[in-house]
């Protein structure tokens, strides 16, 4: 395998790590309006997320900066085609970490109740928005001979796309459900398993849908047996929340991601963004990616600095790993 083979997968992963620990804090934040009831809950349901949050971001910025170094090309087109969806997710995810920070500073009513708003649409809109964008990564978009996108936005919102958005919005917000269900105690805790089924089931039809014309588009027998896999452990999610098995729900609600991601970039390999107007056009592994000596010394860079970056994040998760209820949140002190 070569090192450009080598590093599609990776940013592979870290993609697939983004939306696993990323999804379900931006499922929390659409809950602020769909499953809490008073401003108790609501901070119940931030508190869950507050020490992880801005953790679960860096994949995002370790996946972005890996694609600028690894596939230069790649980046280039990706985020110059896609600049106002992007920019639009950078400005959501701006305000939503303000949001977080903010929210508390002032006792006053109107204050709080405004960044809960921002929490809750800066959460839906990226949700909505990662499944756009990697509809059009997949389906291919117009690239000419230069490499470069010559659509324009409108574009990029066509049915496959959209549909995609729509999965992507219900996938995060069923595992933000279950990871709420994982993580609180009491009355918010019955009730997120209740509205877990009602989202999961929804999410089912809308991924199965997607999944099955990705695979009709462009698939292959590895990229079905993930299809399998996603579609599985997604039934299997639902039957455990059921059942009050908190912890496996959220860990088959996670397979299903990385199964579903996974599908996508089996069927994106060796591309890595499709040209409409002509196969020859396409970006892939091969034309979009850097120097073999810049992936070399990428590659040990990586070795080094990924099992760090591993446990730090993960001894986070073990600090924060009890579950929080009502009686649990102190009274404001301004």
């Amino acid at each position: 395998m070569e090192l450009h083979d080598v590093w599609f997968v990776l940013i592979a992963v870290l993609w697939t790590g983004y939306f696993f620990l990323e999804g379900f804090d931006f499922g929390v934040g659409i809950l602020t309006r769909l499953l809490a009831r008073d401003r108790a809950e609501k901070r119940v349901l931030i508190n869950t997320i507050g020490p992880v949050w801005d953790g679960n971001e860096v994949w995002l910025l370790t996946a972005g900066g890996a694609t600028f170094a690894a596939f230069p090309e790649w980046y280039a087109t990706l985020f110059s085609g896609f600049y106002l969806p992007l920019l639009l997710i950078l400005v959501c995810l701006i305000i939503r970490g303000v949001a977080f920070e903010y929210r508390a500073k002032r006792p006053e009513e109107n204050w709080q109740r405004n960044w809960e708003t921002a929490i809750f649409w800066t959460s839906l809109l990226p949700a909505f928005l990662w499944g756009v964008a990697f509809g059009n990564i997949v389906r291919g978009v117009k690239i000419d001979a230069d490499f470069e996108y010559v659509g324009g936005v409108a574009d990029l919102f066509n049915p496959y796309a959209l549909l995609g958005g729509l999965v992507t919005l219900t996938l995060f917000t069923f595992h933000g459900t279950v990871f709420t269900a994982l993580k609180t105690v009491g009355e918010i805790r019955e009730r997120a398993r209740g509205l877990a089924l009602r989202v999961g089931l929804v999410t089912a039809v809308l991924a199965s849908a997607f999944l099955l014309w990705t695979q009709a588009d462009r698939g292959d027998g590895t990229s079905l047996v993930a299809l399998v896999v996603a579609v599985a452990a997604l039934v299997a999610a639902l039957g455990a929340n059921q059942a009050g098995r908190e912890g496996w729900s959220f860990a088959l609600s996670g397979v299903t991601i990385v199964a579903a991601v996974a599908m996508l970039f089996l069927t994106l390999f060796p591309n890595v963004m499709p040209s409409t107007l002509d196969p020859a056009w396409s970006l892939t592994v091969t034309n979009a990616s850097s120097s073999p000596y810049t992936l070399k010394i990428m590659t040990w860079l990586a070795v080094i600095a990924t099992p760090v970056v591993l446990l730090y994040q993960g001894w986070t998760y073990w600090v924060f790993r009890k579950r929080i209820g009502t009686q649990h949140i102190a009274d404001p002190v301004h």
